[in-house]
């Protein structure tokens, strides 16, 4: 048997993303001993369901080992009231019973925490914000979230909804840009931050503008070769999320703001967006670092495979 407090015990993480879920065979607490991707089922819940049971019985056939504990990242959050999971991007997840429904696929108890919590704890701890007293780390890909740690632990609230930053609107709205009332989101509200600073907030800013439709990625590259119209979608892209970060500032203010997810790797933000920021932030200076996650795309993975032990909730 196994032990997880064993300096040499083997763990599995799991990464379920929109597009994709990764996961890794973690020996210890740093050395990734096995790691596979797979697409994630478009829209289908229990496909994603026997994709990741999948996922995990390959990975321990990978290692040698079975009945290994398994930590999952998931978008959303599991409600405390009524046990499924809400909030959830990937919508086909909303009120399903994703973790009675993942233990009964393994056959054990498994560790869950939202996807951004889990970037957020694998960057406080040997990442982009090891070291500091408080973080902030942030998904920039399909969907927009956000998890907070402090002294080394992640920030839990009653309502199981601690960083979710993506879901209020956009500060300081500028209506010569169309920011009010904003996109509608998938959730009913306008404006939310995700509709704007998602890869495809990106896309569908520029279709707006431009008209013409292409991908985050396609824009990110254009503008960086000096086109025009590209150029100036970025730019609105830098404006937005210096303000969205200026408002976690003025709550938080956290020693550190990690990036993590597709749009992360855009390399100009590092320079342009705390360059920006300083005006909605409430002080005299900016003190806080942002930096991306050092772990990149892996992070929310490694994140999943050193979660804790918890209680699952229970319904009222």
């Amino acid at each position: 048997m196994i032990k997880n407090n064993s300096l040499d015990a083997l763990r599995i993480g799991i990464d379920l993303g929109g597009t994709k879920i990764e996961g890794i065979v973690l020996r210890g607490e740093a050395e990734v001993v096995q790691r596979l991707r797979i697409a994630t089922p478009a829209m289908q819940y229990q496909a994603t369901i026997a994709a990741v049971a999948g996922l995990v019985r390959d990975l321990e056939q990978a290692a040698g080992k079975s009945g290994l504990p398994v930590g999952i990242g998931h978008p959303g959050a599991i409600s405390p009231a009524s046990g499924r999971i809400k909030n959830a991007n990937s919508t086909c997840l909303n009120d399903q019973p994703l973790r009675q429904d993942l233990e009964h696929a393994l056959g054990r108890t498994v560790r869950m925490a939202n996807d951004a919590d889990c970037l957020a704890l694998s960057e406080a701890f040997d990442g982009a914000a090891a070291g500091a007293r408080s973080a902030f780390a942030v998904i920039l890909g399909t969907g927009v979230g956000g998890g907070l740690v402090v002294q080394g632990g992640l920030l839990a609230g009653p309502n199981a909804i601690a960083g979710e930053w993506g879901h209020n609107p956009l500060p300081w709205p500028r209506p010569e840009w169309g920011e009010s009332p904003g996109p509608l989101c998938w959730h009913g509200l306008h404006g939310c931050i995700e509709t704007w600073l998602s890869g495809p907030g990106l896309a569908a800013d520029h279709a707006r503008t431009t008209g013409e439709k292409l991908s985050a990625e396609t824009i990110v590259s254009r503008a960086e070769s000096g086109e025009t119209q590209a150029a100036a979608t970025l730019a609105r892209y830098e404006d937005r999320l210096a303000r969205a970060l200026a408002h976690v500032i003025n709550l938080v203010d956290p020693e550190v703001i990690v990036l993590g997810g597709g749009v992360s790797r855009v390399q100009r933000l590092y320079r342009q967006v705390p360059a920006l920021w300083a005006p909605w932030v409430f002080s005299d200076r900016v003190a806080t670092i942002l930096r991306p996650a050092l772990h990149g795309d892996s992070s929310g993975v490694l994140g999943a495979a050193r979660l804790p032990p918890v209680t699952p909730p229970k319904p009222p």
